[in-house]
């Protein structure tokens, strides 16, 4: 098995300046697994409520992705409630019912121990750690400031095991309390993790590791439908990638970023995963051709 996620999965409602939809399906553990799907096999491990629709879960059969993990019990699944001005990269949360996620404790099934890349999602680092002593592989972890300012000892102990880390700025910047990235980054990596990937949304993403630091831009998209799920999509198209590729050197960890901006950039074209779900390998592709098109020019000579 090449990827696991550990993560949430539930049932959105979504307005924007375009429009609103009603129970669509949502949570990190959705965008992540169909996002890296495009690339590598991979399996997840989430909780929902016996509301969660089935044909969510025959979407994910239908692509691959491995459900063992995926329990359902009494109650209600996850529900999120949000809406966006103008501003994509501002979400306003309206509610937030945890349901049965509350009391998510993630174990992997024995057949999920093996492999290769292990991501997760922003839940609780204590139940990051849980998992992460069950597992072996490249691991990978995303946070948020409720966890940094709320359980920052824990967050910190769990950092210690992990390969890399994928924040936004403004969670890099409150992990550390440095306002400049790059000094923060330089932090970051002091607490464990060597590869350290910076999202900054309509600005592009950071790559930051001991030896190399690389920026990339996002891909320009005529219209923004809806942001939610672009950073999550961004980590699957990432992490797909690399367990694609088979490498872990400088121009892998490049390329993955590459992908994994050019994947999100489907995701914000309509509400939930449904423009995620009709990328192809060929228009993946396409873009990825686009953005290196963009991003290249001649090095400049004569000045020394």
């Amino acid at each position: 098995m090449s990827i696991v996620v550990v993560g949430s999965m539930g049932l959105d409602d979504v307005q924007t300046p375009h429009g609103s939809v009603q129970g669509v399906l949502g949570g990190s553990a959705s965008y992540f697994s169909v996002a890296a799907q495009h690339f590598a096999p991979v399996s997840l491990v989430a909780v929902v409520g016996n509301d969660f629709p089935r044909d969510y879960v025959e979407m994910f059969r239908g692509r691959g992705i491995g459900v063992e993990g995926l329990e359902t019990v009494p109650g209600s699944t996850f529900k999120w409630r949000g809406r966006y001005g103008d501003d994509p990269d501002q979400a306003f949360t309206l509610a937030t019912e945890l349901g049965v996620f509350s009391d998510f404790h993630p174990k992997l099934p024995e057949s999920y121990r093996g492999a290769r890349f292990v991501f997760l999602a922003n839940i609780d680092p204590e139940l990051q750690l849980h998992v992460l002593r069950q597992a072996g592989g490249l691991k990978i972890l995303d946070t948020m400031n409720f966890w940094i300012d709320g359980k920052r000892a824990e967050l910190l102990r769990t950092l210690l095991e992990v390969d890399v880390v994928i924040l936004n700025g403004q969670e890099a910047r409150s992990l550390t309390g440095i306002a400049n990235i790059y000094k923060a980054c330089e932090v970051i990596s002091s607490y464990g993790p060597k590869v350290i990937v910076i999202k900054m949304g309509e600005n592009g993403s950071l790559l930051f590791t001991p030896e190399d630091v690389f920026l990339l831009p996002a891909f320009p998209v005529e219209r923004v439908v809806d942001p939610t799920g672009a950073g999550d999509t961004f980590a699957g198209g990432f992490v797909g990638w690399l367990a694609r590729c088979g490498r872990l050197d400088r121009d892998a960890y490049r390329q993955a970023m590459v992908m994994g901006t050019v994947l999100a950039s489907f995701t914000i074209e309509d509400f939930s995963l449904r423009a995620l779900m009709r990328a192809t390998l060929e228009t993946v592709g396409a873009r990825a051709a686009k953005l290196h098109d963009m991003t290249q020019f001649p090095a400049p000579g004569g000045l020394g």
